[in-house]
């Protein structure tokens, strides 16, 4: 197929539709709104739900219901908005219900600004709203693998009978590029077919209750063990990763989405001046790709974690692979993207610490946003 010019948030709405896309319920917020706006007009041209909400709360629990309904259905919001719906996300985690949120990251905390950042990671890896849950959360780097992991996210969300979010941000969003669009399937219509969790009438089966509320310790210990099971699941067979130059990267960079974006070209420019850097980038957020990073952390004798935000996802990094390298920061917070020069420079100062080929020698201060991972985690943050 042609590739097309697509701008993020309306490349998002189309896959969504082509994947089979039944029933959108959203609310408009800056940087996503365009998506919001393309299916406004998409969805009723193919006959298909689509409700503009009051709130972004009212919008969620509409996705809660139309899921329990077995309508293959979707939400979009960014950061802010995001928050409102944490309650119901994990009403429907509960419930295992499948749905998709797409969530447009923008500067905060509060209301903050409409810049890109990645500060929702640990709201959205971690499961925002209470309880022991964990969605899948895929972190696309480009329009392409935007409409691509939002296309598969249908499928991954009715197979695990769970939540997947798409973390993008701003850039994301916002930026156009071309694409190749996936084919528009059809999906059987609700109620053909007995999928497992749809409320559509007991006939011929067992009824079914749909509902969060457990009151026996006992049951809801059942409850809380089989979404364990379902993650360990998730995390054996939906790990996805991408990396450039990390089997023999003497320095091994590790960013997502818009961030590695950036890292990438300051990893190429290390390479062409005989640095051994390499590139490790998350693709899904959750589950993490622990095994393999720690297994490159085995080969790498330093770590450079970049992120537009203060530290989050170094987290998981730390966990998987602080006990076979030491591991380096640098980070930009508020919608402050840095330039690839900036990492760039991170990268030439960390790169004194490790063995490479001398090209790093002289010991430089760290670049502003540059934090190495010594003394308290406060020490550590400070921006004195």
């Amino acid at each position: 197929m042609a590739r097309e010019l697509w701008k993020g948030n309306e490349a998002i709405a189309e896959a969504a539709v082509r994947a089979g896309l039944e029933a959108y319920f959203g609310y408009p917020i800056t940087p996503q709104t365009e998506l919001l706006e393309y299916l406004a007009v998409r969805m009723p041209a193919l006959g298909r739900a689509f409700l503009q909400a009051e709130s972004e709360l009212a919008a969620i629990n509409m996705v809660y219901g139309a899921a329990v309904a077995g309508a293959r259905t979707m939400t979009s919001s960014s950061s802010p908005g995001v928050s409102l719906m944490q309650e119901a996300l994990s009403y429907i985690a509960a419930t295992e219900v499948p749905m998709v949120l797409v969530d447009m990251m923008r500067g905060g905390p509060g209301l903050g600004n409409l810049a890109p950042t990645q500060a929702d990671y640990f709201q959205l890896v971690k499961g925002g709203g209470h309880g022991d849950y964990r969605p899948i959360v895929l972190a696309p780097d480009s329009v392409q693998e935007a409409v691509d992991l939002t296309y598969v996210s249908f499928d991954l969300a009715e197979r695990y009978r769970n939540i997947v979010i798409i973390a993008a941000d701003g850039n994301i969003g916002q930026m156009m590029e071309p694409v190749e669009m996936p084919p528009l399937r059809e999906r059987p219509p609700v109620g053909s077919v007995d999928r497992g969790w749809e409320l559509t009438g007991a006939v011929g089966r067992p009824r079914r209750i749909a509902h969060s509320l457990n009151l026996s310790p006992e049951e809801m210990a059942r409850v809380n063990a089989s979404l364990q099971n379902k993650a360990a699941a998730i995390a054996a067979h939906e790990v996805r990763y991408s990396e450039r130059f990390a089997e023999d990267a003497d320095l091994l960079v590790v960013a997502f989405g818009s961030a590695a974006r950036i890292a990438q070209t300051a990893v190429r420019q290390a390479r062409e001046e005989g640095l051994n850097v390499g590139l490790f980038r998350p693709i899904s957020l959750f589950p993490f790709p622990t095994d393999r990073l720690a297994h490159l952390a085995t080969r790498a004798q330093r770590l450079l974690v970049v992120e537009l935000n203060a530290g989050q996802m170094l987290e998981d990094v730390r966990l998987a692979a602080g006990a076979y390298a030491p591991i380096d920061f640098f980070g930009r917070m508020g919608g402050v993207l840095p330039m690839p020069d900036e990492i760039y420079d991170a990268i030439r100062s960390a790169y004194p610490h490790v063995g490479g080929n001398g090209n790093g020698k002289g010991k430089r201060s760290l670049p502003a946003g540059m934090r190495p991972l010594t003394g308290s985690w406060s020490e550590r943050m400070s921006l004195n």
